[in-house]
């Protein structure tokens, strides 16, 4: 009988607090899952949704061995295709690949079920993305990123202005919070597993506004995409789920949702960077600066957001990494 041999190989990881291993045999891969910070949702939460969403014929790693004792658990491995790296290989397919991935969007919106189970047997209830954790996740900017380049004379003030413009514009949403929401769609954590679309990263997931997968996929701040593309992902989107949106009402949404995100997103990169040392995204903040700009500049909805964020950061300041 021949006997299996195994190696194990670190792999590159993301912004959260696990590690990834790629256990390597010759009968099947699979990926280790290591978190001792914020365990619970890193192993135990992760499971529960990708099981929530394989029941749902969606693709995501399923769950091989746990031993949360030991803090790790053994998942599928989908190899290393994510359709970051294939977008950046194959210029002429994009629209494809953007395509497939809001075919992959619309199938996970289907979903109704927001009650799932742990590999520990107990009932998870997949929270709600209300206006307060919106909130709380937008104002990273002023926790964070302001008070690294305005002066402690004015930042109280700024950040107070700051956050009832962010209060605001939340106020002024208008879909309801009744779809799955993966939270961190975008092509860095889709991939492409036997010809199909896969997804991993999934553990935040939670019940919310149909626009705010569809802003983190379009205006995306890891992979730069032209304004041509943007609006054909957009239209086909429209296209797709044309009986269960309001256009109208579905642009305010994405475009608010798009600013605040992507304010959330240079909170979080300074405070990677500032707090736990990775200073890698940094250099993505001036491109999120760039999706701001770009979704700000013609709705009034965000004319005093605009004025303050043209008042006290200059271009230069928006470019620095």
């Amino acid at each position: 009988m021949r006997s299996v041999k195994s190696t194990l190989k670190k792999i590159k990881g993301d912004a959260s607090f696990r590690s990834f291993y790629r256990k390597e045999n010759n009968k099947k891969n699979s990926i280790l899952v290591y978190a001792t910070k914020e365990k619970k949702k890193n192993l135990l939460i992760y499971d529960a949704i990708n099981s929530l969403l394989i029941e749902n014929k969606i693709l995501a790693p399923k769950l091989y061995k746990e031993n949360y004792k030991q803090n790790f658990i053994e998942i599928e491995d989908f190899g290393d295709d994510t359709i970051f790296k294939l977008l950046k290989k194959n210029g002429s397919n994009k629209i494809n690949l953007y395509k497939k991935s809001i075919d992959l969007l619309s199938k996970i919106q289907k979903i109704k079920q927001n009650k799932t189970k742990n590999f520990k047997g107990k009932d998870y209830k997949i929270p709600i993305y209300d206006d307060n954790k919106l909130f709380k996740e937008a104002k990273l900017f002023s926790d964070w990123y302001t008070k690294k380049y305005i002066s402690k004379n004015k930042l109280q003030t700024l950040n107070i202005k700051i956050n009832k413009q962010i209060k605001f514009l939340i106020s002024n949403l208008n879909l309801k919070n009744d779809t799955f929401v993966h939270r961190d769609f975008h092509v860095s954590n889709l991939m492409k597993y036997k010809n199909k679309l896969a997804t991993i990263d999934t553990q935040d997931a939670l019940i919310g506004n149909r626009a705010y997968d569809l802003a983190s996929l379009i205006d995306d701040v890891r992979f730069k995409s032209n304004k041509k593309l943007r609006e054909s992902i957009y239209e086909y989107y429209l296209k797709l789920n044309n009986k269960e949106v309001n256009k109208v009402i579905l642009l305010n949404d994405f475009e608010i949702l798009s600013v605040i995100r992507n304010m959330k997103i240079i909170g979080i990169f300074t405070r990677l960077a500032v707090r736990d040392k990775k200073t890698k995204y940094l250099s993505l903040i001036p491109h999120a600066w760039k999706l701001i700009e770009l979704r700000i500049k013609n709705n009034k909805i965000f004319d005093n957001l605009k004025k303050t964020l043209d008042l006290n950061f200059s271009k230069e300041l928006r470019n620095l990494k």
